[in-house]
């Protein structure tokens, strides 16, 4: 346990993904099995201890000191985990930190009615850090900045394998990963899980733009651009998923491996097909159309979806490439030659729940450009173009696919309310609330639009934190709210990638992507945005 601590706090303070990389690697050689296909389970989030929940910690923490002491630290702290973990009262001279797989094999093997006297004897005997780690690891609140693919690519450096060949195996493997590691250490053959419906990695684009460059009106080469090298799309506002049907295997994966077929049952039934699709996935209009993304929104991470649910936010998927084709790989075969085959699929089919993807006719860059800021609906996030000659190839190749999104709304806002983060930013405000100026009977007033919790370096985090200590006016929990008049509030920039109405927010609007693009400190609060001003984005969105 105590190594897996140590792990989890250095993957926190490393903010480097080549360097996060390095730590797990080292981690996986230095770990003997099962230990080490348990941390891995853990980090890729495929362990579940359904018997830890956070409600139970509070309970054993409140045993042992005082509730209102307690809710001021972890007011101060902002981490459960880390909250416990520190006021725990341990046991005077006990040190023993049991192995990580004893501790799951045990927590697996234990009736729930007899699982808050075990946590408590651990937590008696852990240090402080190993007891951080424990309640992360009991409860699922990893937040270590470590993804499941960042994961996956640490285990292909490790055994020196393309991360394409353990992701594709993924979903047949089962923790501890003993096979896995046999593998990547040389010790045995890859495994093969018996399996049908695996995943395929993704192929990516690249911006067409790179950040850098944005401001750059000559960014793009408009020679570059023509019908003869490209087949341009729509860039549709919805999550990516590849749908996969063979052998009376259906599942609906995101772009990083994630099954997400539960919960979407209506589209999983409609894959009448045997083929591999890589679409967008999207919720119907009833008036056919794609609706906007927050209807999507309310169908994701859910392990249940209601009939309500199902029947007012109806699923689909536009596709715009075919992978497989019955027992054929296609990935090998030119964008146009895919395009081809998927057009077939789906030229004698009659359901609502897959359509193909419009192509986009080129007739110049700059006319190209037009519609990428112009779109015929508001749900369309820009363009993608698609090199006709590109095979399908996992990763992030340079060269053939490019994203060309229009450009961000931006507007003026005032910072109303600020919390702590968690993890590395526990010790920071970083998750802002922003209002605009709402025009009443006596003048105005400031009213919340939008939430941002990114968009702003370290540095800029620290200044924004400053700001908050020293103007805070009022407390709620952790919440602080700070000043926000039309003399006095600091103004931030927000960009984001659309607007609709909302009756569920006060405001009536409600935001897409919103992120701080800079801080005005230039800008008195008075000459921020007004509510009028900012639903002029709505036509603009629409």
């Amino acid at each position: 346990m105590q190594a897996f601590s140590q792990l989890l706090d250095s993957l926190i303070l490393t903010p480097g993904r080549n360097a996060k990389i390095t730590l797990l690697c080292d981690y996986f050689a230095r770990t003997p099995d099962p230990a080490r296909g348990w941390a891995l389970a853990a980090i890729t989030g495929e362990l579940e201890l359904k018997s830890v929940r956070p409600s139970m910690i509070r309970a054993l923490i409140e045993e042992r000191m005082d509730a209102e002491l307690f809710a001021l630290s972890y007011d101060y702290v902002g981490d459960l985990a880390e909250t416990v973990s520190l006021v725990w009262p341990g046991t005077h001279g006990a040190n023993y930190s049991p192995p990580l797989n004893e501790i799951i094999d045990t927590l697996l093997d234990t009736p729930k009615d007899k699982i808050p006297t075990l946590v408590s004897h651990w937590m008696d005997r852990l240090t402080p850090t190993a007891r951080w780690a424990f309640l992360k690891l009991a409860t699922g609140g990893l937040r270590i900045g470590v993804s499941a693919r960042l994961a996956k690519q640490a285990l292909a450096k490790f055994g020196s394998v393309d991360v394409t060949g353990i992701e594709e195996i993924w979903h047949g493997l089962e923790p501890p990963y003993l096979d896995l590691f046999a593998w990547l250490e040389g010790n045995a053959d890859k495994p093969a899980p018996d399996m049908s419906g695996a995943f395929r990695p993704v192929m990516l684009a690249h911006p067409l733009i790179a950040k850098k460059d944005r401001d750059n009106p000559d960014a793009v080469d408009p020679e570059m651009i023509t019908a003869e090298a490209f087949a341009a799309e729509w860039k549709w506002d919805g999550i990516r998923v590849q749908a996969v049907s063979e052998n009376g295997e259906r599942r609906l994966y995101t772009r990083t491996g994630d099954d997400i077929s539960h919960t979407f049952p209506d589209v999983v039934e409609a894959m009448d097909f045997d083929a591999v699709l890589d679409g967008e996935l999207l919720v119907r209009r009833k008036d056919g159309g794609v609706a906007p993304f927050n209807d999507l929104q309310k169908r994701l991470n859910r392990k249940t979806v209601s009939k309500k649910l199902l029947t007012d936010s109806p699923a689909f998927i536009r596709a715009y490439d075919i992978l497989q084709s019955g027992e054929t790989d296609l990935r090998a075969l030119s964008f146009k030659e895919r395009r081809l085959k998927l057009e077939t699929l789906f030229a004698a089919s009659d359901t609502h729940r897959f359509d193909v993807s419009p192509l986009i006719p080129i007739e110049s860059a700059q006319a190209l450009e037009a519609l990428r800021n112009a779109p015929p609906e508001p749900e369309i996030e820009g363009v993608m173009l698609k090199r006709w000659e590109s095979v399908y190839e996992a990763g992030r190749p340079k060269g053939p696919w490019f994203k060309w999104k229009r450009d961000p709304f931006l507007i003026d806002a005032v910072i109303m309310y600020a919390q702590r983060g968690h993890g590395r930013r526990s010790g920071k405000f970083s998750d802002f609330t922003f209002g605009v100026w709402k025009e009443v009977d006596d003048g105005f007033e400031i009213t919340p639009v939008g939430k941002a919790y990114f968009g702003f370096t370290d540095e800029k985090l620290a200044e924004l934190d400053k700001f908050v200590r020293a103007n805070t006016i009022d407390r709620f929990g952790p919440v602080s709210m700070v000043k926000a008049t039309r003399e006095e509030g600091l103004v931030v920039e927000v960009a984001f990638e659309g607007l609709q109405a909302s009756p569920r927010h006060k405001s009536g609007v409600a935001m897409r992507f919103p992120r701080f693009n800079r801080i005005r400190w230039d800008k008195p609060a008075a000459e921020a945005e007004t509510l009028d001003g900012l639903k002029v984005f709505l036509s603009e969105s629409a």
